[in-house]
């Protein structure tokens, strides 16, 4: 099969996705988690009363005002607020007279959120560097590496992009976790990139004529294109398995990693090298 002779339909629909995701972190933006903006977040099983709404308007009545309150599979109730250690024991104290069992509960203060904010941006930056810089040796060409960090770009605005639609309407929070997925999401993508890109480099060392160039990258995705799927099935296969089996709270966290492996696999195949073939045309003309 041609995959390169298709390579518009890619462009395109990355294209789309791109847009979709700009849009929503416009729109929407994301929901920062207590690790990043400070505040509480306390899990309890409250007892009589499980609804989210009433547990709401209870803590109001009382004085307690809250930001978020979300169910979890195991019917708990996970409460995220402002406020410090003086709002955390009044809320862990509202359930426990009532009846309530506090499973967890943790403070992060504003300046400790923002500074860990600004430490997440940077490993992101600092990793985007670092990979350009070792693709650009390992392969003698900037290029090479330059292509290989646009997809990973690609791939993380994406996941910012799903995950602003996730925290409109699933309260899906931006915490350290998913700086972690984040993170995986770029190795991910650029592993199986490198792995293409290597094929490609040792077939124009063998024989390099312009003519070439595209035969070369769509023999690479022919020869690469299976063990890639097949590297990723084993991740998600094991992902689904922690989604359906794991704990509330590291579900965003292992969702995040398969939209991650997902956007990774395609990205290294169908957008990095195309983009590729269309760059190395361009220098050569």
């Amino acid at each position: 099969m041609n995959f390169i002779k298709y390579r518009f339909i890619s462009f395109i629909f990355s294209s789309l996705l791109i847009l979709a995701s700009i849009y929503g972190l416009v729109r929407f933006g994301l929901v920062l988690g207590v690790d990043f903006i400070g505040g509480s977040l306390v899990e309890v099983l409250p007892g009589r009363e499980q609804n989210p709404d009433q547990v709401r308007k209870n803590l109001e009545e009382n004085g307690l005002s809250v930001s978020q309150i979300q169910q979890t599979g195991v019917g708990s109730l996970l409460i995220r607020f402002e406020g410090g250690w003086k709002e955390k024991d009044q809320v862990v104290a509202f359930f426990q007279n009532r009846g309530g069992q506090v499973l967890r509960d943790e403070t992060v203060g504003p300046t400790f959120g923002k500074e860990l904010f600004k430490k997440a941006l940077l490993a992101i930056g600092l990793t985007i560097i670092l990979i350009l810089a070792f693709i650009a040796w390992r392969f003698g060409d900037l290029n090479f590496g330059l292509i290989a960090v646009i997809a990973m770009v690609h791939d993380n605005l994406i996941l910012l992009g799903i995950f602003s639609f996730l925290g409109r309407f699933l309260a899906a929070p931006v915490d350290s976790l998913f700086i972690t997925a984040a993170l995986t999401t770029l190795a991910t993508s650029v592993y199986d990139t490198v792995v293409t890109f290597g094929y490609i480099r040792d077939q124009l060392k063998q024989s390099f004529h312009s003519s070439d160039i595209e035969k070369t990258a769509n023999e690479a995705i022919g020869a690469t294109v299976v063990r890639n799927i097949n590297n990723s099935w084993t991740i998600i296969f094991m992902l689904v398995a922690i989604l359906l089996l794991g704990g509330e709270t590291i579900t965003w966290f292992a969702v995040a990693l398969l939209v991650g492996t997902i956007l990774g696999t395609y990205s290294s195949t169908l957008l990095a090298v195309p983009l590729l073939v269309v760059w190395q045309k361009v220098r050569q003309k």
